[in-house]
């Protein structure tokens, strides 16, 4: 993994950003009836530091098109961890395309803040996913991962419709049993 990505172990992800997953999931689970509850424990984070490079010219903080670059980084870095990385489903003649981005922007990022990036699968189809992910920034002052906590602010939280696609036919294809169940089971 790049030197600006850092992987958490499981124990590493802060309570606070797993409560936070947990009400997202409840919250879609009653209002739509469709969250898979065995899902919620997979959740794959990273921490990521912002660089002078993300941030935009006329306004200091994170652009938001480096935002949906991270969105799209840590679905990748989740594939590759699951054994499903890009260039080995490529190699299969298949490939992950987005159907659909939707994200909300809740606060700003500067150079310097350190995040927490989680995404997790919440719901699996035959021939396509929905993923969740989640930014939050640690409290001014907090010292390592650990301090992300309920106190943490919460700078973005995205869903993201991903389809499999076979790459001779451009149509969708089923996704592979073992990508499932690598994807929800890490």
């Amino acid at each position: 993994m790049e030197g600006f990505w850092r992987q958490l172990a499981r124990e590493e992800i802060p309570a606070g950003l797993r409560a936070e997953v947990l009400a997202h999931i409840s919250k879609d689970a009653t209002s739509e009836g469709t969250a898979d509850a065995a899902i919620a424990p997979s959740i794959f984070a990273c921490v990521h530091r912002v660089r002078e490079e993300e941030v935009s010219a006329l306004v200091p903080h994170a652009n938001n098109i480096v935002i949906l670059g991270w969105i799209d980084r840590i679905a990748e870095l989740h594939g590759a961890h699951a054994g499903a990385a890009r260039e080995t489903v490529a190699r299969d003649g298949r490939m992950w395309f987005v159907a659909r981005h939707e994200i909300d922007y809740l606060g700003e990022s500067f150079v310097g803040d350190e995040l927490v990036i989680a995404t997790w699968i919440e719901k699996l189809g035959r021939t396509s996913l929905t993923r969740a992910t989640v930014i939050a920034k640690r409290p001014d002052g907090a010292n390592g991962v650990a301090a992300v906590s309920a106190r943490s602010t919460i700078l973005v939280r995205a869903s993201s419709r991903w389809a499999f696609v076979d790459l001779t036919t451009r149509r969708p294809a089923a996704i592979p049993e073992d990508v499932r169940r690598a994807l929800i089971d890490e």
